[in-house]
């Protein structure tokens, strides 16, 4: 069995609790537990039993740790689709959304019939159009749309081949019946 080369002095496990205690972030919280814990000497199987991490993700967070401290137990991923638009361009296009509709920015070909709300793939369609960039993801639109001070509306549901006038005659064509 190997020996543990990894240990923490008093003052290092209870800066590391305190760190714990003080985070409201989850993963970090159960990071450093899970390095306090191996470096106080409990066993892999607990600390596994405890956190749920794996041994080689453990082994990993001690090193990062012995190497830049509790910094390094931060989550530092920056994410797929991470904001592509300057502030600027954020800022445009919130006025843009708002004093436009998609019926005067694509005309009658809009994702709602009347052309009057802002839907994810009219957004879509404007972003490409205004700045030349796509996101992979239709929640990163929506967040797009939260920044811009919009709220979800599901689109009516009315199909776009329906015909207003025949419709309006077979209403009437019942009403003579």
């Amino acid at each position: 069995m190997a020996r543990r080369h990894f240990r923490l002095t008093e003052a290092e496990a209870a800066a590391i609790q305190a760190a714990e205690l003080q985070s409201k972030n989850g993963p970090f919280r159960m990071r450093c537990q899970a390095v306090r814990l191996y470096g106080l000497g409990y066993a892999v199987t607990e600390i596994q039993t405890i956190t749920g991490c794996s041994h080689t993700r453990l082994l990993e967070w001690c090193a990062a740790y012995r190497k830049d401290g509790l910094s390094a137990l931060q989550d530092h991923r920056r994410g797929g689709n991470r904001s592509r638009l300057t502030a600027a361009q954020r800022t445009d296009l919130q006025q843009r959304l708002h004093t436009t509709t998609p019926r005067s920015v694509f005309g009658t070909d809009t994702a709602t019939v009347d052309g009057q709300v802002w839907t994810v793939p009219d957004l879509r369609r404007a972003v490409q159009a205004w700045y030349g960039l796509t996101y992979a993801s239709l929640t990163s639109y929506r967040t797009l749309f939260a920044r811009c001070g919009f709220s979800y509306q599901r689109p009516t549901t009315v199909y776009k081949s329906r015909n207003a006038r025949a419709v309006l005659d077979w209403e009437a064509q019942i009403e003579k019946n």
